[in-house]
């Protein structure tokens, strides 16, 4: 079987099934692991946005949708030049992959008979169903792991998606949450991240914040947690590697309830978090 993936996450999950060698093609966005963006056939493009401030893309991004203009490029005659048998993709943001709608239009401009599987979760039991579905279509299997600190005091917790402006995460993270013995607030879960404001946050009175910025790691992260500090004096404020184990709904939302875990209830053993994923900034 040949397999594109044009989604980050889905290209985890196929490496994580033991399939990287029946991927052939790509994103440029697509970094874990990093051999999948040198050696397979990036068949979607984008701007970089790895040196711009959270206010600086929100401005592109807003002013791109306002225009009608597209925020990825799908390369038709490369994807059209692998000959896929399947090709993963979504329809549940635009501003964060190449919807669904769009590779359709092109498969039959080309005459391509691709099976095309839109993977679309909004909480998280959806993200491990989407590891089964992948896993049905290509003959693989995956496990998923349980919760390890049931029975304890859940701390209210925010989770900051985006600084400037603020936005509370939403779809699987409050559920990441919860896996990870906290109580979310100002966050609805399964539904959109929302825009908010630093008063309405505060309202909520969180105990714990976390700075869990989409497409950034935890040096950026911890970095915004700083402005977020600011906004949330007295309470403590944690960074965390968000690209790596928050926002892309892969296998490694598992090491990010790992990791909140560790935040919430550094006291309940377990998994060692490795260096450079959570970071407290006050």
């Amino acid at each position: 079987m040949r397999i594109v993936s044009l989604l980050p996450s889905a290209t985890e999950i196929v490496y994580g099934l033991g399939l990287g060698d029946q991927l052939a093609g790509v994103t440029f966005e697509c970094d874990e692991p990093p051999s999948a963006r040198t050696d397979k056939t990036v068949v979607v493009g984008g701007r970089d946005t790895s040196g711009m401030t959270p206010a600086a893309i929100d401005a592109y991004v807003r002013s791109q949708l306002a225009a009608g203009e597209d925020l990825y490029t799908l390369h038709a005659d490369a994807l059209a030049a692998l000959a896929p048998d399947l090709i993963l993709t979504q329809d549940l943001c635009r501003v964060c992959a190449l919807p669904a709608g769009h590779v359709e239009d092109a498969l039959d401009y080309l005459g391509c008979t691709a099976e095309v599987v839109s993977l679309d979760p909004h909480r998280l039991d959806d993200v491990l169903a989407t590891i089964r579905t992948i896993g049905d279509h290509t003959g693989a299997d995956q496990e998923a792991v349980a919760d390890r600190v049931a029975g304890r005091r859940r701390p209210p917790v925010a989770v900051i998606e985006w600084t400037a402006p603020p936005f509370t995460a939403g779809h699987w993270v409050p559920d990441l949450v919860t896996a990870a013995g906290g109580r979310p607030v100002a966050a609805r879960p399964g539904g959109r991240s929302e825009q908010t404001t630093w008063e309405q946050i505060a309202g909520e009175r969180p105990e714990v914040v976390v700075v869990a910025p989409c497409g950034f790691h935890l040096d950026d992260a911890a970095a915004q947690a700083e402005l977020v500090a600011r906004q949330l004096p007295g309470l403590p404020v944690w960074a965390i590697d968000a690209d790596g184990l928050i926002v892309r709904p892969g296998p490694r939302l598992v090491d990010g309830v790992e990791a909140l875990a560790a935040i919430f209830h550094p006291d309940s053993g377990g998994a060692v978090v490795p260096a450079g994923r959570i970071r407290r900034v006050a």
